[in-house]
């Protein structure tokens, strides 16, 4: 019996590939669209990165107006620049291997702050490959070994070896 996968074996135990998110299962295969997904991720991050870079301008502009002096404008912007190399890092840094749940709960702050960081890691990825698919892909493939070797038989009875 085979499954969509192309595994053989039971299609109860057969391992199904995690969906990402707009993208579903297309990564799998690369089909239902999966090129057209990724144009569209690609150039919706890239929009959300831009907007996103305009509203930190707002906020300058409104620093600006307010007088509130160089310091705290200073202050600020090294906020946002650090908050948003560190979002970076840790976005791209998550397409490769699972971030701790522990770390991700303590930098929640940070990579809100961060957010320009994040989109541009998203939309930086999305012009290799679906964002996180290496990593998915890795631990599919990894599942579909594990069951392979588990419902792979053997040929023949151990008890009718002739010993040598």
């Amino acid at each position: 019996m085979s499954d969509k996968t192309g595994t053989t074996g039971d299609a109860r135990t057969a391992p199904l590939p995690e969906p990402i998110r707009f993208f579903g299962t297309t990564w799998v295969d690369h089909d239902a669209g999966y090129t057209a997904r990724r144009v569209g991720v690609a150039a919706g991050s890239l929009t959300a990165t831009i907007a996103s870079c305009l509203i930190l301008r707002l906020a300058y502009e409104g620093l600006r107006i307010a007088e509130t002096g160089g310091a705290v404008t200073l202050l600020v912007l090294v906020m946002f620049a650090v908050c948003s190399a560190l979002a970076f890092g840790h976005t791209w840094g998550a397409f490769t291997t699972r971030p701790d749940p522990a770390r991700q709960a303590s930098l929640r702050g940070l990579l809100a702050i961060g957010f320009v960081g994040s989109l541009a890691a998203y939309f930086l990825r999305s012009l290799k490959e679906a964002p996180g698919e290496s990593l998915h892909r890795q631990e599919y493939e990894t599942s579909r070994d594990r069951q392979t070797r588990r419902t792979t038989r053997r040929t023949g009875n151990p008890a009718r070896r002739r010993r040598r």
